[in-house]
């Protein structure tokens, strides 16, 4: 199969493409290994709204429900099973990917439940519980980047877990990211952990950015107000791989861990959908292109650069500059950025705590229909 020459350049500038979706359907019908085999694709990501999204749509778990149902499986055990071997068997499509890139793609992640996301031990025994269920080294365990979660990222890299952290909204708490990552691998190094196979990602979040501050900077309305619009999400990732190359090109402490086989914790955009369709609808593909970066995709988006994105080559090395003058600028303009984050990583946690919950009533529904 060839792949889309778009994407083959976003990949051949450092870019891992990885899709924002996972469904039994895709599974099912070869669509995940088509856009792996024709889109670039080496790896998958998922989250509580995508597993709501595609066991509440169509018929493809009927047949696995109505088996748990028979067996009297609770609702967290029917989610637990039914989202784990989507996951499983994504994993092993993706394995000749993770092996030809030496563990670093043919990643597939899935996420705690996020009514943990303010409990640290709990977060950590699910992380080992769902690693153990899931069973594949290519697996990715999804912890948020709450204040809870940091101290949980450091315990289950220290376990020899791979981790994604997710639910990054600011470059500060990014560098609280990169440190409790790199407590980890030395607790995994102590611990006597093979740190080569221990591999994260640091998932900061770009359109949800955008779409807040710009609603504060129309709410505020002037010419400079409005001329800062669609450019905060793209700045704030920059800063953001300019902190990824302070600790992981340039950090004595990673080079020590780095001697022993440790692997850098690459950047991942995430949200990387556009919202407002007045930008470019590749905006957070085409300017966000850099060495060692992951961006994880929906399939609208990622059929978009397909169709249409333009790699330029890296957009992002060299940028920090005007980055930091477009942060200086929102600044003088009047947007609190500190409150503007915290509120993104609460809303954040809010959404797929909503998603999960309705999850679970979906899931109930079905159960009790096939009982």
């Amino acid at each position: 199969m060839t792949q889309n020459p778009n994407l083959a350049a976003l990949s051949n500038a450092g870019v891992s493409v990885w899709l924002d979706d996972l469904s039994r359907q895709r599974l099912q019908t070869g669509n995940l290994t088509e856009l792996i085999d024709t889109r670039s694709v080496v790896g998958v990501t998922t989250n509580p709204s995508i597993f709501q999204a595609a066991l509440t749509t169509g018929d493809a778990y009927d047949a696995q429900i109505s088996e748990l149902a028979g067996r009297g499986a609770d609702v967290d055990a029917t989610i637990r099973t039914v989202t784990t071997d989507d996951v499983r068997n994504a994993c092993d499509l993706l394995t000749p990917v993770y092996q030809r890139s030496g563990g670093a793609d043919g990643r597939v992640s899935i996420e705690v439940d996020p009514r943990l996301a303010n409990d640290t031990d709990k977060t950590v025994l699910q992380a080992i519980e769902l690693w153990k269920i899931v069973d594949r080294p290519n697996l990715m365990i999804k912890i948020p980047a709450t204040l809870a979660g940091l101290p949980a990222i450091t315990a289950v890299i220290a376990e020899g877990i791979s981790v994604n952290v997710t639910l990054i909204f600011s470059v500060q708490r990014h560098r609280a990211v990169m440190d409790a990552y790199l407590a980890g691998l030395e607790a995994a190094r102590a611990a006597g952990h093979d740190l080569a196979r221990i591999f994260s990602v640091a998932s900061f979040f770009v359109s949800r950015v955008d779409t807040e501050i710009d609603a504060r900077l129309q709410r505020l309305g002037g010419e400079t107000a409005l001329g800062l619009r669609g450019q905060a999400g793209v700045a704030n990732a920059r800063l953001a791989y300019g902190a990824y190359r302070e600790v992981f090109e340039g950090g004595a402490r990673f080079a020590a861990l780095a001697a022993d086989g440790a692997q850098l914790q690459r950047p991942l955009w995430a949200s990387t959908g556009v919202k407002n369709p007045d930008y470019p609808d590749t905006l957070y593909v085409t300017e966000l292109v850099a060495a060692n970066t992951v961006n994880t995709l929906p399939e609208q988006t990622l059929q978009a650069v397909a169709d249409h994105g333009e790699i330029r080559g890296d957009t992002v090395t060299g940028t920090e500059a005007e980055a930091a003058a477009v942060f200086e600028a929102l600044t003088a303009a009047g947007i609190d950025l500190p409150e503007v984050f915290a509120l993104l990583e609460t809303e954040g946690v809010a959404k797929f705590e909503k998603a999960w919950e309705e999850l679970i009533g979906a899931v109930a529904g079905q159960l009790d229909q096939k009982r």
